[in-house]
């Protein structure tokens, strides 16, 4: 039960007592009560007393948390008693299209005997028929009866009779989710402009699962406003994946107050993010000032995490209290990681995948830090930023060719003041840029043809910021910069977040600098959606509703839409399309098994599930490896496997959250196997039990995967 507090302001009458009546929550709650006084004749303090509130006639239900499609569960309710007298109880689960069930055999559900401090339970066999989230409503009542529960007569409470209980159950689909987002910048100022979008399903996909909506939001942070808690798709367990919750909120906030659209009731929420982010990021602290991605736990920490804390922390202090000192500590740090030749030290696991290939980590390194410090207080002149910058020029006459570096160091010589390294870079990079359609970007060798590569988002997201961030050049005015933001807003995935961590961060930084820079107030479009099917869907954006977010699904999957927009503001569209597919087989990066030994006779069946992980991708090594577990349905994670899970070397962190196992690890080097045990026991029994799923994949390039699933032994 969360802490509550109630403050309570009393005058005392003449005769120096008062009273007051309060009503509180039903549910089982200890509160503990304190009094002070003030008058002329001083200052007194009562000594605290104790409350314990309950509903003295209630019901409580046990159910897992999630089950899968087919699976047959017992929902059990059970019902207190805490009056003085025997009652006579009636349950009851309400009739649903969700679901269907039968009574258990022998179980009686009315004219049940309840006498004073006694519970009794009651089950159902649960059989849900639909996907997402089931409602289940469970009422029991008291009934008047002449009936007697031995010698004692039956008795009908005064006041709450009955007690109803609705709880919710997530039922999901078989197989392994997937998500497909097909976006569309559209701004119609000169005439209507239309996009033609076509969902299409894979030949083997979980039938029934498919689920498709089109969204339409008028700015371009829109879609990560909605979705701050949830810019993607994946555990946030590490210090640098926390900061996912803390930045994207400075630039949203930056954005909105820049252009004069900043409410109170954004502010409170993206304040309450960066608050309890900024707690969260100090647990990844070290002594000497760093930071790392597991804390203490590391042997060193990270120069780029420590970076990234260090600006955040920075850019955050204009919203919530921010002690200086961890800024300073960070940046002294950093500066005692410089060598002679001006170049930052990499130290700790570099798990940034796009500072790799092809260049030294520390040019790619060096550059990110000098941008930080610039972005602290823009002092070009500071000795350790020029002795970066001396490193950086060296390694542009020594004909650097790596993208990636490239892109960053031109977004660092824009904030450092130097014309002729900005306009050098960036004529290079257009040399090297892929134009298609209008919209711009920038490839990485070897990146997948089908899969967002977030190395790319990343890198794309660096050139705009270096154009965003300077005075503007001949050819990479505005107009050039709408290119890049149209390839960007088309990789948006449906929670406004994109493939990972680092990518995301830095493109909402990089498109709330360009939405400041086009906000325009004025005007409304009318965004219409049709389909061959004969949907008509209106949605209009005006300066009322711009950073609305508007939502409908689609029935027609798959299906042929029409996205239309007239009007003179511009306005972001996206139709999302979610399945689940069977686990493939077919893998280049990683391998997958699971194996499992059951010890199906105990009370509370259990077994072990052996994991084996090994790389085989082209790379020497990864970057973050997370195991991802679902549970099965009904099943939990033994409490002494866990603390065995987190006394293996290899692992850096244990998660068990909504229903999954998140195991990280620093990394597997290429041909490295693995195997991780975990003993699962059953907590609530489920029939027709479904396999679940098993996943591994490196944080930081999410397309480099694998994926298997297992069953329990003891299965039924």
């Amino acid at each position: 039960m969360a802490p509550s507090d109630m403050l309570l302001v009393l005058r005392c009458r003449s005769s120096g007592s008062t009273s007051l009546e309060k009503t509180v929550p039903d549910t089982i709650t200890k509160w503990a009560a304190g009094a002070f006084c003030v008058s002329p004749a001083g200052f007194g303090v009562a000594p605290n007393v104790g409350l314990t509130a309950f509903q003295p006639f209630f019901v409580s239900l046990s159910l897992p948390y999630s089950v899968v499609r087919g699976e047959v569960f017992t929902l059990k309710a059970t019902v207190f008693n805490y009056l003085p007298k025997c009652i006579m109880v009636k349950v009851t689960l309400a009739n649903s299209d969700q679901f269907t069930f039968k009574n258990c055999d022998g179980c009686v559900y009315s004219s049940v005997c309840l006498c004073a401090e006694e519970s009794k339970t009651f089950s159902w066999i649960v059989t849900p028929t639909a996907l997402g989230d089931v409602t289940l409503k469970v009422s029991a009542e008291a009934e008047r009866s002449r009936k007697k529960c031995g010698n004692e007569a039956v008795t009908v409470p005064t006041e709450g009779r009955i007690d109803t209980v609705i709880n919710t159950l997530l039922v999901e689909a078989e197989g392994v989710p997937q998500m497909v987002s097909h976006n569309a910048l559209l701004c119609p100022a000169k005439r209507p402009v239309s996009k033609k979008i076509s969902l299409e399903l894979p030949e083997t996909f979980v039938t029934g699962s498919e689920r498709a909506s089109v969204s339409v939001v008028g700015d371009l942070m829109g879609r990560a406003m909605k979705n701050l808690d949830k810019l993607l798709a994946m555990p946030y367990g590490c210090g640098e994946q926390n900061m996912l919750l803390f930045a994207p909120n400075i630039f949203i906030l930056d954005y909105l107050k820049s252009t004069g659209q900043l409410k109170d009731s954004t502010l409170k929420t993206a304040v309450g993010y960066l608050e309890s982010g900024y707690q969260r990021e100090l647990n990844y602290k070290r002594d000497d000032g760093s930071y790392s991605a597991f804390g203490m736990s590391d042997p060193s920490g990270n120069t780029w995490l420590t970076t990234f804390v260090m600006k955040s922390f920075n850019a955050a202090k204009s919203y919530i209290f921010v002690d200086q000192k961890y800024v300073v500590e960070a940046r002294t740090w950093l500066s005692g990681l410089q060598k002679p030749d001006g170049c930052i030290q990499s130290v700790g696991k570099l798990f940034h995948n796009g500072m790799k290939g092809g260049v030294s980590d520390d040019v790619s390194l060096t550059a990110y830090v000098a941008a930080a410090m610039l972005e602290l207080d823009g002092n070009a002149t500071n000795p350790v930023v020029q002795r970066c910058l001396k490193c950086l020029k060296t390694a542009v006459a020594n004909k650097i060719t790596n993208l990636y570096t490239i892109a960053l160091m031109s977004y660092t010589f824009t904030l450092a003041g130097d014309k002729d390294m900005r306009s050098k870079l960036l004529t290079l990079l257009d040399q090297k840029s892929t134009n298609e359609g209008g919209s711009i970007h920038w490839k990485r060798d070897g990146a997948s043809d089908t899969d967002l590569d977030s190395v790319e988002v990343e890198m794309t997201s660096y050139v705009l910021l270096a154009l965003l961030s300077g005075p503007s050049l001949p050819r990479f005015g505005l107009d050039y910069a709408a290119g890049i933001v149209r390839w960007l807003a088309q990789q948006q995935n449906p929670f406004g977040g994109f493939s990972s961590t680092q990518d995301t961060v830095v493109a909402l930084q990089a498109l709330a600098k360009y939405a400041s820079a086009t906000y325009s107030p004025e005007g409304s479009t009318t965004v219409t959606v049709t389909s061959a099917g004969g949907l008509n869907k209106q949605f209009t954006v005006n300066k009322e509703n711009r950073l609305l977010y508007q939502e409908e699904s689609l029935s027609e999957i798959p299906g042929e839409y029409t996205i239309k927009a007239e009007g003179q503001s511009c306005v972001l569209a996206q139709i999302s399309l979610f399945y689940n597919i069977p686990p493939p087989s077919d893998f280049s990066a990683f391998q997958i098994s699971t194996d499992t030994r059951g010890r199906c006779d105990l009370p509370r069946p259990e077994f072990m599930l052996f994991v084996h992980v090994k790389f085989q991708g082209s790379r020497d090594e990864t970057n973050m490896v997370v195991i991802n577990i679902k549970l099965l349905s009904g099943y939990v994670l033994q409490d002494n496997s866990l603390k065995m899970l987190n006394e293996n070397r290899l692992v850096k962190r244990v998660d068990v959250e909504d229903g999954f196992i998140n195991i990280y690890l620093d990394g597997l080097k290429k041909g490295q196997k693995e195997t991780f045990d975990v003993t699962l026991e059953e907590d609530q029994q489920v029939e027709n039990l479904k396999p679940a799923v098993v996943k591994v994949y490196d944080y930081y390039q999410t397309s480099d995967e694998a994926v298997t699933d297992y069953n329990s032994p003891c299965k039924k």
